[in-house]
């Protein structure tokens, strides 16, 4: 057994279940994408959190136990990603990435967002022209320091 297993048997049961991220973030009690990006295998679950996602994923103990070890992060299976609305991301941070590095150390110095101290918040947005998919990033500045 794996945490990609686990991952895995998540994906197989919501999709048999007809379950919806939402609704295991809403029991889980926590954002649906934090909770997404922990079933997907890209956070860690404590125990009672594993302990949701066991039950409605139908998980076995061992299963739950992986759910509460650290993974190892990143999830892409390719240094370009193939998937097109993946893709599409990577398109986006290579035409503006050095646009959004630009514009954050002129407002707020050297330093990165961090991926850590972070939120993330998508919402589909209505539009007559078709409909909008709004992602909202907010993540903690973190100044490098001076030694």
């Amino acid at each position: 057994m794996s945490r990609l297993a686990v991952t895995e048997k998540i994906i197989t049961a919501k999709v048999l279940k007809g379950l919806s991220w939402a609704h295991v973030a809403e029991q889980v009690g926590l954002s649906k994408e934090w909770t997404t990006a922990a079933c997907l295998g890209q956070m860690t679950l404590n125990a009672a959190q594993a302990d949701v996602v066991g039950e409605l994923f139908d998980l076995s103990a061992d299963d739950r136990k992986w759910l509460q070890v650290v993974p190892y992060k990143g999830s892409l299976p390719t240094p370009v990603p193939t998937d097109p609305l993946i893709y599409r991301w990577y398109e986006l941070v290579s035409v503006y990435g050095t646009t959004i590095k630009e514009l954050i150390h002129e407002e707020f110095g050297d330093g990165i967002m961090s991926a850590i101290d972070f939120k993330m918040d998508i919402q589909r947005e209505g539009n007559p022209a078709g409909d909008r998919v709004n992602v909202v990033l907010s993540g903690k500045f973190l100044p490098y320091k001076t030694y």
